[in-house]
């Protein structure tokens, strides 16, 4: 047990390690980005809208913004990762180690936590700068982003086994998890959708997400608890057995 705990550790340590020397990548971007978005949508479009859902714009969205930082780079910082042990064959040196492959997942995707919850922390330091942050239930706030955190980690480890080029891992934020972020109840209530599209936008995981994080910080969601805390669960039950079928399968990774 000691010994796995060591080989955790330095997997964990690895992965801080890697993004921390290349910050102005994997750190200042999100923070430029969503700078961008607090003045455009928080400030000027947002002046027009008035209220949603009893608050006013700024503070609505402010939640939405710090939960799409932390899922986007939580999950790139996992798909790039081990993508890049893969491609220059050090991953090889974890296969052979006497050491179980959910400690590799574990190490991979905690060092995906960890760079979201960063992300997510500067973030929030920018909303600052244009609205007052207020937390209603701590513990839903921090239990909300966690469980997102790990489920998008464990969703970018599943794309690096996939991937076979560079391109490969770009597919699924460009195509899936920028729609899905966008239609997730960022910007807007879905109270606010003719009745089909708010039954088909119960379908989008990150709604519930969004919604989630957005309860623990403003009190306000469109969506039960329950159901967010439900939906978070299963789905990261679910895709964590696939990471460590798949990775006990060898796929993408022994030929």
């Amino acid at each position: 047990m000691k010994f796995h705990w060591i080989a955790f550790n330095t997997i964990l340590l690895k992965e801080i390690r890697r993004f921390m020397r290349i910050w102005q990548q994997t750190l200042l971007p999100p923070a430029i980005t969503m700078t961008l978005y607090f003045i455009i949508f928080g400030n000027l479009i947002g002046s027009r809208i008035g209220e949603m859902s009893g608050l006013d714009y700024m503070s609505f969205i402010v939640p939405g913004l710090i939960m799409m930082s932390v899922i986007n780079n939580a999950y790139s910082n996992v798909s790039s990762s081990f993508f890049s042990n893969k491609f220059q064959r050090s991953v090889e040196e974890l296969l052979v180690a006497p050491v179980p492959n959910i400690v590799i997942l574990a190490g991979f995707v905690f060092g995906g936590v960890v760079r979201g919850i960063m992300v997510g922390l500067i973030v929030t330091i920018v909303a600052l700068f244009f609205t007052d942050i207020q937390v209603f239930n701590f513990w839903v706030l921090c239990s909300t982003v966690i469980l997102s955190s790990i489920l998008f980690s464990l969703g970018g480890f599943i794309n690096a086994l996939y991937a076979n080029t560079f391109d490969d891992i770009s597919i699924v934020p460009t195509f899936v998890l920028t729609p899905l972020s966008y239609l997730g109840g960022v910007f807007y209530s879905i109270e606010l959708l003719p009745e089909q599209w708010r039954f088909l936008s119960e379908f989008n995981p990150i709604l519930y997400m969004v919604n989630g994080f957005r309860y623990g910080m403003l009190g306000v969601s469109d969506v039960s608890l329950y159901a967010c805390y439900g939906i978070l669960i299963s789905l990261t039950v679910v895709l964590a057995a696939v990471s460590i079928h798949l990775l006990n399968k060898g796929k993408g990774i022994r030929h």
